[in-house]
């Protein structure tokens, strides 16, 4: 491509056809004031600030929106320029308010800068002034229309990027503002509160509360680290002004490139919740004691000591916790197989992602994301499968939806109505469970009508004619009969997915949380390889991880059967390996997973548990059951930052701290390897983790002494090939995406791109079974239960937020308009939801999101638990429960005695 040549300020530079006079300066580093102008927004020239002058033309041309041509050459200050920018300066100010020392924005204003810059000293007193509205009904952010520059910042953020739509310009000329349709209130509109409006706004006019009161941006601390809520891997700025999170702004991280969402951006208020554990507490006579570090720390080494010499090894279990940092959860592991001597280690990913991590495995050698998160774009055709993304992982939202807005092809497959399936080219709305059988049907259409990469298949793969086989039962009209999804539109998503250049799948807990989770994974990892759709740019197999970290708590070997890097327990090599770097003899046999140290623990074959911020009383399937497990341990220890419904019941309770008041690093759920950074102190006389796991171990016996979370890392990359060219130095900006196997290695956004893993990918047939228990006459309709925007796992964090829990404050359940019709339910009434293993009473969100004969519980409140309904039954490879389909009937509470 020829490149162009110009000139400005007398600077010979070269550019690329179709750049703006504004990207070049900006390129080369050249200043040119702008307020409307933001990278990844249209172009728009309507501040008029960035005009320059280009040599033999008569007028001022804006520097945004004027394509370079060969030979030009431009000024970008001059007398002319400087007198047009300083009127215009000084007609922004002539309707802004003069109260430039009062405002939030001071020191952080752009018009502020460059009323300085441009020496405008004050703005005019005479003349009308516009009266815009001041906006303060939200917990999240002031809107002070009076200091909007009408810049068309936010409305475009709101439009382009994040694809809410809540906001416009309304009026017209002198009365024209940004506001909702109808100059609603935000809430009452389709505004996500994500922020990142408040991110762009060059001025005061959209400010957090948070931020109200707390000084000037320049006495603030600002520490950059990673988000701790879902598995994106946001980058995000922590404000710290005292010792208190005051302020939190949107890095520039490779995932979100400067967005965030609502909990990341306004749901980190928790942190200083009166409710935060400070101090230690064992419980005595059935109510809980405070008590110092030392009491604690040797009253747990001392029973977990004597359940092992009593019971043996076996008999003591750990939970670790996809929200702890990578070191700890290697430290955890460590903790179960070195210092207690069982394998019963395992983490939540058990109840997210476990048929991921083995059907990949199985698949293509390595159970995760094949492909990173700035791809999505970059492909023709999104396959998005049990995956409510923009709730769930909604900066990848985002994302999906600005593929759509550019043409690209959505085919969603969920049993609800969700947002995407408002955005998509064809949603495939099947009954819970029967997912097999769907993708069966896709996979069998694209072999009939000769979409199959057949190069592909033959040079990468295997097992591909057992495949064939085996899906000539799966007509569309067959599917249609097993999914009620018609077979018309099943032709129509095939031939979608099989004829696009670049076809990319994503998916979450809608496949996985299924008795038959690993065959649903197999079923889309046969449906890429069959398409030639992994190993490029683009495409891939995309599992999107729920938590923070749970993607590096499963790379740290938080589970039953492997040490870190996925190395089996089983194989004596990888044993002696990690014996002679610990020092002590290890165990062969696998351990329990979560849903069977549960179990195990009711029958009393596990005496004992230690459980690090993770919360079975709300996570984990049929709580009823968990609570008598819990509740007939001999001892229970809970490490968390707040008293948790699981923490109730322990013996003794650890308050550990934030990632906000540690060191340590997550991995995303692109295998992004990120630094977390200790931005305040730990409340009270909480600790991080990984210190009180480490002086646990001292007690027991087991030196295990540390002097920072960086060296725990250099000992992770040690033992774990795939982390072994990560260490803190390289991954202090960007992070890098495993397999990072030396010093050297530029990480690997995308998997596969020379061969599998394994070697060839595996087809796999899997045969439709359905949901391990069905509707019948007494329990007549589908369970399925899931998340929301506002919150977050088991709301222990969001549910402490204030603006999180004021959008939301009590939990629901979704209920089709003519089912609820037939049992007269109106939305809002009290209602009872029944299933075998017990009822909860919720109110009534009647809503054609769901269809007829299917209803919808999120799981994040406790008061209203869903996991008290769901089925315990179990993948029989993956051991993952089956969260997303049982069923249930539903009736209303008659009076309010019986709601009582």
């Amino acid at each position: 491509m020829k490149q162009i040549s110009l000139k400005i300020n007398d600077q010979e530079l070269r550019a690329k056809p179709g750049m703006t006079i504004l990207d070049v300066a900006r390129e080369a580093g050249i200043e040119i004031p702008t307020l409307c102008f933001h990278e990844e927004l249209s172009r728009v020239g309507a501040c008029r600030l960035c005009v320059v002058e280009v040599v033999g033309g008569k007028k001022l041309f804006p520097a945004c929106t004027t394509p370079v041509t060969d030979g030009m050459e431009v000024l970008t200050h001059s007398e002319r320029i400087n007198a047009r920018r300083k009127a215009l300066l000084e007609l922004y100010l002539s309707d802004h308010p003069a109260d430039c020392l009062a405002c939030e924005k001071c020191g952080n204003c752009r018009l502020q800068d460059y009323a300085y810059a441009y020496g405008v000293r004050t703005s005019p007193e005479d003349g009308e002034r516009s009266q815009r509205q001041l906006d303060e009904s939200n917990p999240f952010f002031i809107r002070d229309m009076e200091k909007c520059i009408l810049c068309g910042q936010c409305v475009r953020m709101c439009g382009e990027i994040v694809g809410a739509h809540a906001i416009d310009f309304t009026h017209r000329g002198f009365q024209a503002q940004v506001a909702a349709a109808y100059e609603m209130p935000l809430q009452e509109s389709s505004c996500v509160f994500c922020g990142n409006c408040v991110a762009v706004c060059p001025v005061g006019a959209l400010i957090p509360r948070s931020r109200v009161g707390q000084g000037r941006t320049w006495e603030f601390k600002t520490v950059t680290t990673t988000c701790t809520y879902c598995g994106v891997g946001c980058v995000l700025n922590l404000h710290v002004k005292g010792d208190r999170l005051v302020d939190v702004s949107p890095g520039n991280g490779p995932a979100n490139r400067g967005k965030l969402c609502v909990k990341g951006r306004f749901g980190l208020d928790f942190i200083h919740h009166p409710e935060r554990l400070t101090k230690p507490l064992i419980k005595k006579d059935g109510r809980f004691v405070e008590s110092t570090w030392d009491e604690a720390l040797d009253f747990t080494a001392r029973r977990l000591s004597e359940i092992k010499h009593a019971h043996g090894s076996d008999a003591l279990g750990v939970f670790a916790s996809a929200k702890c940092t990578n070191e700890e959860n290697y430290l955890l592991q460590k903790f179960a197989r070195a210092v207690l001597g069982t394998n019963n280690v395992d983490h939540c990913a058990r109840l997210c992602h476990a048929s991921t991590v083995v059907g990949l495995a199985k698949a293509f050698g390595s159970g995760a994301m094949t492909n990173s998160i700035p791809e999505v774009t970059l492909a023709d055709t999104i396959l998005v499968t049990g995956s409510n993304t923009t709730e769930a992982h909604p900066v990848i939202g985002y994302l999906i939806k600005q593929a759509v807005a550019q043409g690209k092809k959505l085919i969603v497959i969920d049993p609800r109505r969700i947002e995407l399936a408002e955005l998509a080219d064809v949603h495939l709305q099947l009954l819970p469970g029967t997912n097999v059988a769907l993708l069966n049907g896709l996979a069998h259409v694209i072999i009939a009508e000769g979409l199959a990469d057949e190069e592909y298949i033959a040079s990468r793969t295997e097992g591909f004619d057992k495949l064939k086989e085996a899906l000539a039962k799966y007509t569309p009209e067959y599917v249609q009969k097993l999914t009620s999804v018609p077979a018309d539109l099943i032709r129509k998503a095939a031939r979608l997915y099989g004829k696009a250049d670049r076809g990319a799948i994503y998916y979450s807990m809608g496949i996985t949380q299924h008795s038959q989770g690993t065959d649903n994974v197999l079923a889309v990892a046969n449906l890429a390889m069959l398409t030639g759709n992994v190993g490029r740019e683009g495409t891939g197999v995309n599992p999107l991880r729920g938590q923070n970290n749970v993607q590096g708590a499963c790379d740290m070997g938080a589970l039953p059967n492997v040490f870190p890097g996925y190395q089996s327990v089983t194989k004596p090599d990888l044993r002696a390996k990690f014996t002679e770097a610990w020092g002590i003899d290890l165990p062969e046999k696998p351990g329990l997973t979560i849903t069977e140290m549960i179990p195990a623990s009711l029958s009393g074959d596990i005496k004992a548990l230690y459980i690090c911020a993770e919360n079975p009383m709300v996570s984990d399937p049929d709580i009823n059951h968990v609570r008598k497990a819990l509740e007939n341990l001999e001892f229970l220890v809970v490490q968390d930052i707040f008293l948790t419904e699981t923490a109730q019941l322990a013996d003794v309770v650890l308050p550990g701290t934030t990632f906000a008041e540690k060191d340590g690093t997550f991995t995303s759920t692109e295998r992004r390897v990120q630094r977390v950074r200790k931005a305040i102190s730990p409340r009270g006389e909480s600790r991080p983790d990984w210190q009180i796991i480490c002086e646990l171990a001292r007690r027991m016996g087991c030196k295990m002494e540390y002097q920072d979370p960086s060296a725990i890392m250099d000992e992770i990359s040690s033992l774990t090939p795939s982390y072994g060219g990560i260490d803190y130095v390289r991954i202090d900006k960007e992070g890098l995406c495993w397999p990072c196997p030396t010093k050297t290695h530029p990480g690997t956004p995308c998997l596969h791109a020379q061969g599998f893993t394994r070697g060839l990918g595996k087809f796999t047939p899997v045969e439709a079974i359905g949901p391990a228990e069905l509707p019948d006459d007494e329990y007549p309709l589908i369970l399925s239960t899931g998340r929301n925007l506002y919150h977050f796992h088991t709301g222990s964090m969001s549910r402490r937020s204030e603006g999180l829990d004021w959008r939301i404050p009590e939990g629901y359940v979704e209920i089709n308009p003519a089912t609820a019709k037939d049992l007269a339910i109106k939305n809002g009434d009290m209602v009872r939801v029944t299933s075998r293993r017990g009822e909860i009473e919720i109110k009534a969100r009647v809503t054609s999101v769901v269809p007829e004969g299917i209803i919808f519980i999120p799981f994040h409140f406790a008061e209203s638990a869903a996991n008290i309904l769901t089925n315990p039954a179990l993948d029989p490879v993956a051991k993952i429960p089956e969260f997303k389909a049982c069923a249930a009937r539903i009736e209303k509470l008659e009076s309010l005695e019986e709601v009582g």
